[in-house]
Order: structure tokens, then C-alpha cells, then sequence
């Protein structure tokens, strides 16, 4: 009776180490170009869903092992946690990118949006288009994001530029190109666990109170970017207003 009492604990065990193994699977071959990235996607939402089946064996695992004083108790804790830790991030971020809509190039000018030159040959011909050909992607924007809107600033333009420059590059960002003459720059930002690669194109522009800047941030692969674009252009935003100040 106690054996069959402990194998909840013994089998949420387990499938929380499959659960992990199959996340660090996903994560690897994504990261190393092993797989393509729909399957590491996929595989990453299986190994979700066996974290929250493992999550409820152990549960019960672990009531058993309470409510009968038998053995488990610790097979069923770890089976617990490992489901929790494999499920929540994985779960939290479908939550996230069901609120946000399935676009992956947004902008702070959406009349007007910086182009891209030195990134189209990096970004490959099964990266996302970008023609912004989406009839309804400047609507959806403003529904999602009305906060992202071109910043202006009262400094010289030549400033601004030197300022976007070492900020873009305090981000971490690859820089692809960068031209005082045009005010325009290139880059390439890199997710930290995916290694999903996004380029990012900055425009400062002479205004007659000092400068604009404008940011476009475009996801390589994916239909949703799940917000990190926007996430992304208000960071950087937020960055070099706080650079800009710094400098007086």
C-alpha cells in the first residue's frame, strides 16, 4: 500500500526531470540552430505542459506522503518544484502574448518608419518581410502600444546621434551600421535565453527645437513577438532620455 502511495511522488519525479530536460532541449537546439524555431516553440509548450502534470502528481504525492507518514515527501517537493520552475515561464509568457497582437514590427512612427539597409542582409530570405505590407499592423499598434510615439528632445541633433549610438550599444545590441551624415543606425539585439535575433533601426532627425528619434524594432521569426519589440523601443527610449541627461 505505502508503494503505491509513494509512486505518486516517484512519478511526478520523473516527469518534472523530463519536463526540464525537454525545456533545455528546445532552448539548446534553438540557440545552436539545431532545430527550426516552430519546433522549439512547440517543444517548449510540451514541456510546460508535462511541468504542470507533474505539478499535480506530486500534489497529490505530496498530500499522501502527509496525510499517511509515508515515504515520498521529498521526491514529491522536488517533482513540485521542477513542474513549477519548467511551467510558469513558459506559461507566463503565453499569458503575456495573449494580451498583445500578433505582430512583430512595431515603430514609433508609423506614417514614417525607419528603414532598413545594412540588416536586410543579415536577417536572411526566411526572416519576416519588411514591407509593413500588413494592411491593419499600424492599427493594431496604436490599439496595443499608444504609448510609442516619436521622442523629441532639445539638443542638437549631432548630440542625439552620439547619445542613440552609445546607448544602443549599452543594451548590448551587434551595431550593423551607423551614419552621423544620415542620423541613422542599424543593430541587431539578441534574446538571451532563444537567442532570437531582432534588428532594431534608429532615425534622428533636426527638428527646429533640437532632434527626433525615432526607433523600429522587428523580429526576425514569429508572427507574435509577444510584446519584446515594444518592450525593447521603450528601454531603449527610456535609456538615452536618461543618458541625454546625464550629459547636460
Amino acid at each position: 500500500m505505502s508503494e503505491g502511495k509513494s509512486r505518486f511522488a516517484s512519478v511526478g519525479l520523473w516527469l518534472g526531470i523530463a519536463a526540464l530536460v525537454l525545456l533545455a532541449l528546445s532552448i539548446l537546439g534553438n540557440r545552436f540552430d539545431l532545430v527550426h524555431f516552430g519546433i522549439a516553440v512547440r517543444g517548449m509548450a510540451l514541456a510546460a505542459l508535462v511541468g504542470i502534470v507533474a505539478v499535480i502528481v506530486s500534489a497529490v504525492g505530496l498530500i499522501l506522503a502527509f496525510a499517511t507518514k509515508r515515504s515520498g515527501l521529498r521526491r514529491a517537493i522536488a517533482g513540485l518544484v521542477l513542474g513549477v520552475l519548467v511551467a510558469a515561464p513558459v506559461v507566463q509568457t503565453i499569458l503575456v502574448g495573449a494580451k498583445v497582437p500578433r505582430i512583430h514590427d512595431i515603430t514609433t512612427d508609423l506614417e514614417n518608419p525607419p528603414s532598413f539597409e545594412a540588416a536586410v542582409g543579415a536577417r536572411g530570405e526566411n526572416s519576416n518581410p519588411l514591407d509593413r505590407a500588413a494592411p491593419d499592423l499600424a492599427d493594431l499598434q496604436r490599439q496595443a502600444y499608444p504609448d510609442l510615439a516619436t521622442l523629441n528632445v532639445s539638443e542638437h541633433p549631432g548630440k542625439v546621434f552620439e547619445a542613440a549610438l552609445e546607448t544602443a550599444k549599452e543594451q548590448g545590441w551587434e551595431i550593423l551600421a551607423a551614419d552621423p551624415a544620415r542620423g541613422t543606425i542599424e543593430a541587431t539585439a539578441t534574446t538571451r535565453v532563444m537567442n532570437f535575433k531582432d534588428d532594431v533601426a534608429i532615425r534622428v532627425t533636426e527638428t527646429e527645437t533640437g532632434a527626433a528619434v525615432d526607433i523600429r524594432s522587428v523580429s526576425r521569426v514569429g508572427e507574435s513577438d509577444l510584446g519584446a519589440n515594444a518592450n525593447r523601443i521603450r528601454t531603449f527610449r527610456d535609456a538615452l532620455k536618461g543618458n541625454l541627461a546625464e550629459a547636460g
